[in-house]
């Protein structure tokens, strides 16, 4: 079973793939407007991996950040969940019941 980030990877991965087929594909083809097509989709193709990557690395480096802080402050976490579990259980049954009137 592939989690929701593997699936966006893969996809982002077969795109990347499709993208570069397809401008293989056309680098016989004549004209300003297909070679024009061909430098922006391999420009847009190289800025969206690099801002993948980049994504992916501050999202990690967050992550670490984030189980850092928690591993420092166990009950100042526990603490936070808790209220923040229950002030969404009272806004949620407070909809429910306005929604019974």
């Amino acid at each position: 079973m592939s989690t929701p980030t593997q699936k966006i990877d893969n996809d982002l991965s077969q795109l990347a793939e499709h993208a570069r087929a397809l401008i293989e594909a056309t680098a016989d083809v004549a004209g300003d407007h297909v070679k024009d097509a061909r430098d922006r989709l391999l420009t847009l193709l190289n800025s969206g991996v690099s801002l993948s990557s980049r994504i992916r690395a501050q999202a990690a480096s967050q992550t670490r950040a984030c189980d850092l802080v928690i591993h420092q402050n166990p009950y100042q976490a526990i603490g936070i969940a808790m209220g923040l579990g229950a002030l969404l259980g009272y806004l949620s049954g407070r909809e429910c019941a306005r929604d019974r009137r």
